[in-house]
């Protein structure tokens, strides 16, 4: 297993020191898995996450959200019957309808709960994303029995608008389409032993370990995808749909975790993706999750070209400083 990295040095004028000579360093390392190449920069290279007002936010935003409890009975659709029989899903306080933007054949959201619009990262819980995630393990499952073409299912979440989210309200989405997405595709080209020689090679060096909750690893990814990139490996189940209570209620526990880190780095906002290949035997769940923010006083993304057009991100947080700050609340979690 290589863990390939290049190292490169940027010369300059530098005008903040009279124009003399400064060398910089920067870093590419490519994904053991895909090859996929990321840009690490020196720490410090972007100026720190923006901290946008979640108060203001939240109250500009509730009078007209469609999933608060006033609204979101009336406002948001229904599955057909034969799909899903009392049309929503329920789990504790997590609420799963059809999404009226229709990203894929079957499309799905989960709110955590109708009474929480406000829900920043560190009061997200392991229950109450256990409940969310449970409703969307039953949508997988509903959907599979119906239209058994439709076997590509993720799990996904923009939180926040720096995610992409354009409702405030927190909430996961679900997907299941009959063909995998590009990632899904490119993953399963990788052969399934490969995934346990991945994760056995970060166990032995510790360098990039957060920690394991029981039957899932979890990582910081070696040639990160975006800010903080954590990834875990389910190797019991091949797509969310298969995951059994047990296995719910610890991704809830990892991802609870993973987002109390993002939130003590300064982040508000996170990408996640839970997706396998149903139809490569061997193949784990995979599970991504990404932060994201607006960064200084203009609020600028933590998405540009290079993450857009080349699929190639450039990040100034190493995945081993993520390490160092997630490692002790999975120990402490343990």
């Amino acid at each position: 297993m290589e863990f390939r990295r290049e190292h490169l040095r940027i010369e300059i004028l530098d005008p903040r020191q009279g124009f003399e000579r400064r060398q910089s360093p920067l870093e590419i390392r490519f994904d053991p898995l895909t090859g996929q190449s990321a840009r690490v920069l020196p720490p410090g290279s972007f100026p720190p996450p923006a901290d946008v007002d979640l108060d203001r936010l939240a109250a500009e935003t509730r009078e007209r959200c469609p999933f608060c409890s006033a609204r979101v009975e009336s406002e948001t659709p229904r599955f057909p019957p034969d799909v899903v029989s009392e049309g929503r899903i329920r789990r504790g306080e997590a609420l799963l309808f059809p999404n009226l933007v229709g990203y894929a054949k079957w499309s799905s959201v989960s709110v955590y709960s109708p009474e929480r619009h406000r829900l920043p990262l560190d009061e997200i819980t392991p229950s109450l994303l256990a409940d969310n995630l449970a409703t969307q393990v039953a949508f997988g499952r509903a959907v599979a029995d119906f239209d058994t073409d439709s076997a590509w299912v993720s799990i996904n979440a923009n939180h926040l608008p720096p995610s992409g989210s354009s409702v405030f309200h927190p909430h996961l989405q679900g997907a299941a389409n009959p063909f995998p997405t590009t990632v899904q595709r490119f993953l399963t080209e990788v052969e399934p032993a490969r995934f346990r020689e991945y994760v056995a090679a970060e166990r032995a060096s510790g360098e990039r370990l957060l920690g394991s909750t029981g039957r899932i690893d979890w990582l910081a990814a070696f040639a990160p995808v975006g800010p903080g990139e954590v990834r875990a490996f389910a190797f019991e189940a091949s797509s969310p749909e298969q995951l059994d209570p047990e296995l719910v209620a610890e991704l809830g526990r990892g991802l609870s975790l993973v987002l109390g880190t993002f939130a003590e780095l300064g982040y508000q906002s996170f990408n996640l993706a839970v997706f396998g290949a149903p139809a490569s035997p061997g193949f784990p769940l995979v599970v991504r999750a990404v932060a994201r923010a607006y960064y200084g006083s203009l609020r600028r993304s933590d998405a540009m070209w290079s993450e857009r057009l080349h699929w190639e991100s450039t990040v100034d947080l190493a995945p081993e400083a993520l390490a160092d700050v997630a490692r002790d609340r999975f120990a402490s979690a343990g």
